[in-house]
């Protein structure tokens, strides 16, 4: 019989995973379904770009996965019983609600937007984590007359790329980026004075140490009282997970993500595998990863790899999850690449201007290329089952 693999999800994390395992594990023995409520990778990192006007490249699962034996199962995931071992999905044609049994789970849900009981903003602002909200952004964006204010709240990665990518592709708007905080206050002096020269050209307002409290169809609202115009509001102050495991019995934190060991296992049930934003992982210096996609492809590679050591009897994978830069898009021409140390500070270094934005575009194609050939560089060693997750190497430790 075979062993039932189920990733939910394909995103960055998920896909990678599926396709992983994939090249690992024998198809007479491992059957792998990758569910997903869409047919096509969507390029989470170029959200920005779809909002702005921009076509991406289409990316059909159907081509990607061709070949390899991923059964791909377009679907929304409705539910999760980690005791039974069933998730519950409903087809995305139609054809009604099913439940899938498994042997082992990746879950790869990912997170969305964190409108954060603000309100008035699950209401009246726009969202770029995910393509729906992207494509309305963009239509909202379109209906904009010259002069009309756009409102970007979140100075973290995501709301830098949406402002200045907005500024950039609709010079005739005035672009505010509303900062709880100081403009960039992570980045190293170099990385800030970049920042801020971009941010003057492009002629966004910058509002800092700014929280807001309140948003309205034409303006949103900070703690001090004051009311800033905004036409549109874009609301990016950070993510948050797939509610569906908080009414499970696996171990979540206060956010909701599942709680795992160095192999992305987790600690309350050895079949069920979380990667990408889902997971609540640590990283060098015993700090959590951040949600990014830099550290949930290696988080991808190291549940694909345990899983597969742990079926086979083969050894388990110590892959080193740490990070490298911060890459930042200011714009289609010109970018930011904050280099840091192994557990995210920020150091000295960094690589700015139209070369950073070459640099920034060549990691996002890298990572979606990543996703079709996630075994790239490596011998493609398919392996007989010998025995189950929960009796293979359960009891070997394995650091990150």
């Amino acid at each position: 019989m075979q062993h039932r693999i189920i990733v939910l999800g394909a995103g960055y994390t998920g896909a990678i995973a599926a396709g992983r395992l994939a090249k690992r594990l024998h198809r007479e023995d491992a059957a792998i379904t990758l569910v997903n409520a869409e047919p096509d990778f969507v390029e989470r990192v170029r959200m920005h770009q779809l909002a702005t006007g921009q076509d991406l490249k289409p990316r059909p699962f159907s081509e990607m996965f061709a070949g390899t034996g991923v059964e791909l199962k377009l679907a929304k995931v409705t539910g999760l019983d980690a005791d039974r071992k069933t998730v519950t999905v409903a087809d995305v044609n139609g054809a009604g609600v099913e439940e899938l049994p498994y042997d082992t789970l990746v879950y790869a849900l990912g997170s969305g937007w964190n409108f954060q009981g603000v309100p008035g903003t699950a209401e009246h602002a726009y969202e770029i984590a995910g393509r729906p909200g992207a494509l309305r952004l963009r239509e909202g964006l379109a209906r904009l007359d010259a002069g009309q204010t756009v409102v970007v709240v979140g100075g973290g990665l995501t709301g830098l790329e949406a402002a200045t990518e907005i500024a950039e592709a609709r010079p005739d708007l005035d672009v505010t980026l509303a900062v709880d905080g100081v403009l960039g206050d992570w980045l190293s002096p170099k990385g800030r004075a970049h920042l801020r020269k971009v941010i003057g050209t492009l002629g966004i307002t910058v509002h800092e140490n700014t929280a807001v409290t309140g948003v309205d169809a034409d303006r949103v609202t900070t703690a001090d009282g004051t009311a800033i115009p905004a036409a549109v509001t874009v609301w990016a102050t950070g993510f948050a997970v797939h509610p569906i495991v908080r009414a499970t019995t696996l171990e979540v934190t206060g956010t909701g993500q599942i709680v795992v060991d160095a192999t992305m296992r987790s600690v309350s049930h050895p079949d069920v595998y979380a990667v990408g934003d889902a997971a609540m992982a640590m990283g060098p210096g015993n700090k959590p990863l951040r949600m990014s996609c830099a550290s949930g492809t290696l988080a991808a590679w190291q549940a694909a790899e345990a899983i597969a050591a742990r079926l086979t009897g083969g050894k388990l994978p110590n892959v080193p999850i740490r990070y490298v830069n911060q890459c930042i898009s200011l714009g289609r021409r010109n970018g930011l690449i904050q280099y840091v140390t192994a557990d995210d500070r920020s150091v000295g270094a960094v690589l700015t201007g139209r070369l950073a934005a070459v640099y920034k575009e060549l990691v996002c194609k890298g990572a979606a290329w990543g996703v079709a050939n996630p075994t790239f560089g490596l011998p493609v060693r398919r392996r007989r089952v010998t025995g189950t997750p929960a009796a293979a190497g359960s009891a070997v430790k394995a650091t990150a």
